[in-house]
């Protein structure tokens, strides 16, 4: 076996990462070395590379904190397991998943369901273990105990930022619990990618005063953030809830205290670090609906060399699904 391989590595905070030639790891007792078959890019890999998170990586270092790919070496997994890469610091203690190979600690390796896509592999676990944790743990749909809300069937869901990754997850979901979903996108091209039976609302101003004054929904899903998020939380009935997953329009929100506690709507934060056990046992039980095709997660692929792209695009808010980056095959 070749003693180099190609990683993507980030030098500098702020600064696009780069294509470079990096010595192979070699796994030590209780590690596997994994052949990468495809690497995630998120937002957590995109805060990181920034230099805003707490958790500062020694530069340069090889980002990336999810991917799957093939077992190689293993003294517990047979060779050419198809595994899940997600923990065990990757892409924060240690080198990441954008590299032809990784090293990891086999405790942490989770075998993924026969027939998974390497680009769902990668990236399934954070969109579909948040939405259902915002509906079901946090959100209690059909049981938060809104008086005529009896079931989830009665409940009406407002997902924003329905046309991203975890968005449109959230709205699959609720569609199969029996929700009436209505989903918030930025302009028409978004709202054609919308899940069958999502209600899209575009969002204008017109459309936007409609919402404030009608209060349609029990239970707000927010995946966007931002100073936004206080009147989103103005289109919630008293009694309902709003369940806050993410911050793609802004890191920073402010509540007019006030009119906040008029308005009657918890603000529920859906924190899916301390969740980590939960949430593998979430997705163990619902990734065979994205192998069957009853759930349906978009991706995009890129090289290697296409890494600074990929996170421009997701900090624009410009993907089709979740960015993959897939490594080379030499």
């Amino acid at each position: 076996m070749t003693t180099t391989m190609q990683a993507v590595r980030v030098h500098d905070w702020g600064i696009a990462p780069v294509v470079e030639d990096v010595p192979m790891p070699q796994p030590t007792d209780g590690e596997t070395l994994v052949r990468v078959e495809a690497a995630a890019v998120g937002h957590l890999d995109r805060t990181v590379a920034g230099g805003e998170f707490r958790m500062k990586p020694a530069l340069p270092y090889v980002g990336g904190v999810e991917g799957c790919g093939r077992v190689v070496a293993s003294d517990e997994l047979a060779e050419g397991t198809q595994v899940m890469l997600r923990g065990a610091g990757l892409g924060l203690l240690r080198n990441g998943t954008w590299a032809q190979y990784v090293t990891v600690p086999t405790a942490s390796l989770s075998p993924l369901p026969e027939g998974m896509p390497p680009s769902l592999g990668a990236t399934y676990f954070v969109p579909l273990t948040t939405a259902v944790t915002a509906l079901r743990t946090v959100g209690r749909i059909g049981t938060w105990g809104i008086p005529d809300v009896t079931s989830a069937a009665d409940e009406v869901v407002l997902v924003a930022g329905a046309a991203g990754a975890v968005g449109s997850m959230v709205a699959q979901l609720a569609l199969r619990e029996g929700a009436r979903v209505l989903g918030l996108v930025l302009d028409q091209q978004q709202a054609e990618r919308l899940p069958s039976g999502v209600e899209p609302l575009i969002a204008s101003r017109d459309a936007l005063s409609v919402l404030g004054k009608e209060r349609p929904a029990t239970l707000l899903v927010d995946t966007l953030g931002g100073q936004q998020l206080n009147e989103r939380m103005g289109w919630v009935r008293a009694g309902g809830r709003a369940v806050s997953i993410g911050y793609v329009a802004g890191e920073a929100a402010t509540l007019d205290l006030p009119n906040w506690l008029l308005l009657d709507v918890p603000l529920l934060p859906v924190n899916m670090i301390r969740r980590n056990a939960e949430a593998r046992a979430l997705a163990e039980e619902w990734a065979p609906l994205l192998v069957s095709g009853e759930l349906v997660l978009e991706t995009e692929e890129f090289d290697f060399a296409e890494a600074g792209r990929a996170l421009e695009l997701l900090g624009a808010g410009q993907l089709r699904g979740r960015a993959v980056l897939v490594p080379p095959t030499n």
